[in-house]
């Protein structure tokens, strides 16, 4: 255990950045979920309102710093190519 009243209020931040990170990314997490299941029902509407609220949330995980720019925007890209798809293919 720390033992200076500074590494002491380390240990502190730490504990409660940690879940802070960790609520950030479970919420993450399960928005992806919700967003592939959307997919699998092959429902275009709802797919298409998932996703606004799925980059929604990668956007804001960015800001967090929960995940890379270039993470967020590999993810948006691959889901909206399957939106898309989804779209194309009920048309």
């Amino acid at each position: 255990m720390a033992n200076h009243v500074s590494s002491l209020k380390r240990s502190k931040q730490t504990i409660a950045k940690t879940a802070v990170n960790r609520s950030n990314k479970s919420k993450l997490r399960g928005t992806l979920r919700m967003m592939r299941e959307a997919l699998l029902k092959g429902d275009v509407k709802a797919a298409a309102e998932q996703y606004r609220t799925t980059a929604s949330v990668l956007d804001k995980s960015v800001q967090k710093g929960v995940l890379h720019d270039n993470t967020a925007s590999r993810y948006k890209s691959r889901l909206n190519a399957r939106v898309k798809a989804l779209a194309t293919k009920a048309a």
